[in-house]
């Protein structure tokens, strides 16, 4: 495994002091959401994520995604994040809103929550922000495990990245997790098709095949070279079929 460098710069981004001096510096400038809002990325939670579910929400930072999905009825959303910054400026923001939950706390170590805590974990950027740190492969290791224990039996971790197969595959995939994996590509927020373009306008809603080399088909047309991948990460059950097709196609 190695560093993937591919969106990172000189900037620490695994450091707590890093992201505690940036939400001090940008208190002023609102809320953020990284990679993508929730009404792009909502046909993919409502699929996989039952709104009665409990979900953890890892790495929230100061985004309107939890806020967001309360709204379209889910009823339980654990947020945490290693800014306590963040953290301090979350909890007062929702205090009114039972249905979120925040605490300060590193992906490394969740230990504060019992095995199969969640039914959903959903990830935005953060396994990103620990590849571009230092000890890249040992800390994405931790978190991982750590998700894989807290997941409940048939669980999702929803990844949502800008790391291809080729580079994220090799930690999603170990046999010590035997998740089940489908993989979504859908384009940044504000990309147009060229007009030349022979894509269905809801091909992104389907799961695009994944070679055995862990790969992106060699036909496969990436038309918007920054677009985000959603990695569908499925905990066995033993007790049910360990398949991870939905009932509920995805829709928009």
């Amino acid at each position: 495994m190695f560093r993937d460098v591919s969106a990172c710069n000189t900037y620490n981004y695994g450091d707590a002091l890093y992201w505690d001096a940036r939400y001090v510096q940008e208190a002023h400038c609102g809320s953020f959401d990284w990679y993508q809002r929730y009404s792009a990325l909502r046909p993919f939670v409502r699929k996989y994520i039952p709104t009665s579910s409990r979900v953890l929400m890892v790495g929230c930072g100061n985004a309107l995604m939890s806020e967001d999905m309360v709204k379209d009825g889910y009823e339980d959303i654990m947020n945490i994040d290693i800014s306590s910054v963040a953290i301090d400026i979350m909890r007062r923001k929702y205090e009114q809103v039972p249905q979120l939950k925040y605490m300060q706390m590193d992906v490394k170590d969740m230990s504060f929550f019992p095995d199969e805590s969640f039914h959903s974990v959903i990830d935005k950027g953060t396994l990103d922000s620990l590849m571009c740190g230092t000890n890249a492969p040992i800390n994405a290791a931790q978190m991982l495990g750590e998700v894989n224990r807290l997941l409940k039996p048939g669980g999702i971790y929803m990844l949502i990245t800008y790391g291809d197969p080729t580079v994220r595959l090799p930690y999603l995939s170990r046999s010590v997790y035997n998740w089940k994996i489908e993989l979504y590509v859908i384009p940044r927020p504000g990309f147009q098709r060229p007009a030349s373009s022979v894509s269905s306008e809801k091909s992104f809603l389907e799961p695009v095949f994944i070679t055995e080399k862990g790969t992106l088909p060699a036909d496969y047309v990436l038309e918007d070279p920054d677009s985000h991948f959603i990695y569908i990460c499925k905990k066995p059950d033993e007790s049910t079929d360990v398949s991870i097709d939905s009932p509920h196609p995805l829709s928009q």
